[in-house]
């Protein structure tokens, strides 16, 4: 392959995470040809961790605020596609890719791929959707399956499977798909940015797959869904629901955020109490005022 391949970092206040993240970028056996890290506003010691980087073709921006991991993700695409960088290849701040990640990749030619994310103790933790369901009302949650749902181990999956969405951690796109569809929306700040980019992905006729042998590494456990009283319960209901309005293919998905916040009104004394409840109200306040198409916000020109 000759095509030119950029990496896009973000990372926030985990420098260590960071370092290790870019020890296995550094290790890869076949090289990224740019590594552009946007680092959002941190505050511990990750510029020293940068500068201590002369093994990597870093390209780095320094942001004077937290743009979230939406933010960070639409500048580094941008920065990545105008420089002519053939495929893109996105990466969270605690994954690590396996030595041959990138090289395993490359090797197969589709516009949309995405590594498989296994945990430290080499367990299939891939969440990305085998069905993400915008079109029947009564699916409370649009992932109706993932990867390590239907199997249980890496060894159970074929060599490329088909997956309906995306985590901006091991996914590459080629740029034409930027050409139709545009970057990543920056409005989201964090959670469902990835589903939304990978919606608009097919949509325009673009296929996505998961590659079995292109391995990453998970350093952190999930326990996002601990986190619904919290600033990023917020976010997380308000990116559902603007998913919904935004993608729903009939009228009643898209009504379904009402139905959602209701259920979790009558249900917060049993569960995140008023904490959760404030949340999920301001999130279906704010997704409404959101434009339901991005518009100028994803344009790479």
């Amino acid at each position: 392959m000759t095509e030119s391949v950029a990496v896009v970092v973000v990372t926030h206040n985990r420098a260590d995470l960071l370092r290790r993240m870019l020890d296995g970028l550094a290790a890869q056996t076949r090289p990224p040809d740019a590594v552009y890290v946007v680092d959002n506003a941190s505050s511990d010691h990750t510029r020293a961790v940068l500068e201590s980087r002369p093994d990597l073709p870093l390209r780095v921006t320094h942001s004077t605020e937290n743009l979230g991991g939406a933010g960070g993700f639409h500048l580094g695409v941008e920065q990545a596609y105008r420089a002519g960088h053939d495929r893109i290849w996105l990466m969270d701040d605690d994954v690590v890719p396996a030595p041959d990640c990138l090289a395993v990749l490359v090797q197969h030619d589709e516009s949309c791929l995405m590594a498989v994310r296994e945990d430290r103790e080499g367990r299939l933790v891939e969440k990305a959707a085998v069905h993400f369901d915008l079109r029947r009302p009564h699916a409370v949650r649009p992932k109706r399956s993932s990867v390590e749902s239907v199997y249980a181990t890496r060894a159970a999956l074929p060599e490329r499977v088909q997956i309906e969405n995306v985590a901006f951690e091991g996914f590459m796109v080629h740029r034409r798909v930027i050409d139709v569809i545009g970057l990543p929306d920056p409005a989201y700040f964090i959670f469902y940015d990835d589903v939304d980019f990978a919606v608009r992905a097919r949509r325009a006729g673009f296929r996505i797959w998961a590659v079995r042998d292109a391995v990453l590494v998970r350093q952190l456990a999930f326990d996002q869904q601990h986190a619904l009283d919290t600033w990023k319960g917020f976010y997380m209901y308000r990116n559902l629901f603007l998913v919904h309005f935004r993608h729903g293919e009939n009228t009643l998905v898209r009504a379904k955020p009402y139905a959602i916040a209701a259920a979790v009104v009558a249900l917060s004394p049993w569960r995140g109490g008023r904490a959760e409840a404030h949340n999920v109200i301001r999130a279906i306040r704010a997704a409404r005022a959101m434009p339901r198409d991005a518009g100028g916000q994803t344009s790479p020109r």
